[in-house]
């Protein structure tokens, strides 16, 4: 009985292979608005100002971001919960795909959501005229906790990796 529930429970992990996949329609969503976003810009390229044409491109850089996330999540995440990828080493496979552990991938994302939180406050920045104050503290804030987040779990990895060094000595 006991091995059943636990093949039962173990099975279970392709459960989470229709969820990966359903970021891939995400990242599809990201693509179709990122080029909506170019041609946009296109026709009007040269009556913007240059600080709303700086907007844009972070704005672009932005999508890249979040899209370069999902990646990272899409396949680690599988990698780790559901199987291994069955990619030919033609020189096509991702260089990180199979060594990013959840550790590590839970501190890329961090990594990843304070890079996407910097680009999002370089716009306010950029047009801190129309945005109030109250407003640019509140973004700042949000950032700040962001990246005190991620050090806060980078620190904390650190200290859980020399812990297990100490006692493999």
């Amino acid at each position: 009985m006991e091995q059943l529930i636990e093949k039962t429970m173990y099975a279970t992990r392709w459960l989470m292979a229709p969820i990966y996949l359903g970021l891939s329609l995400a990242l599809l969503a990201l693509g179709i608005k990122f080029f909506q976003e170019v041609l946009h810009i296109v026709p009007v390229i040269f009556s913007m100002k240059e600080v709303d044409l700086i907007l844009v491109v972070l704005s672009l850089i932005d999508i890249s971001l979040v899209g370069g996330l999902l990646v990272m999540v899409m396949f680690s995440g599988y990698e780790n919960f559901v199987s291994r990828m069955d990619i030919d080493d033609n020189g096509d496979k991702l260089g990180w795909l199979g060594k990013l552990d959840s550790n590590s991938l839970k501190n890329k994302v961090a990594a990843s959501i304070v890079a996407i939180s910097s680009i999002h406050l370089l716009k306010v920045f950029m047009d801190t005229q129309n945005i109030p104050n109250d407003k640019i503290m509140w973004y700042l804030l949000i950032h700040l906790t962001f990246v005190l987040s991620a050090f806060a779990m980078g620190y904390l990895d650190k200290i859980t990796k020399d812990a297990s060094k100490k006692d493999n000595f």
